[in-house]
């Protein structure tokens, strides 16, 4: 992946805000990310707290190309956007998957949610 055809769309407060806000969710959200410098896709994970945030970094979220949200459910994925939508995070809605968008391809557009 060529780390040059991208640029930030996300920052660390807007990630803390994320991770903040899906810890105070009454419902426990599975989630995943994209390492924009190795491709890895790391496995669906419910663990906000510490697996969200790499051990207390400055620099914590910075290769994330993408994280994706399950919403399974008409009201998981109401409940999830209303979260996102109050963080205004770049980003679109799938069947079952809110992706966010922490990098965009140089030149291609992005909805905000």
């Amino acid at each position: 992946m060529n780390v040059n055809q991208y640029q930030p769309a996300m920052n660390n407060t807007e990630w803390e805000e994320i991770r903040s806000a899906m810890l105070d969710s009454p419902n426990a959200h599975q989630w995943r990310t994209k390492d924009i410098e190795t491709g890895y896709i790391c496995p669906w994970d419910g663990e906000w707290f510490y697996h969200f945030k790499i051990d207390g970094e400055l620099d914590s979220y910075k290769s994330i190309l993408w994280l994706e949200i399950k919403a399974e459910t008409e009201e998981i994925r109401n409940e999830v956007l209303e979260i996102l939508k109050k963080i205004h995070v770049p980003g679109e809605v799938h069947d079952k998957v809110i992706r966010v968008y922490g990098f965009i391809e140089m030149g291609k557009p992005v909805d905000y949610l």
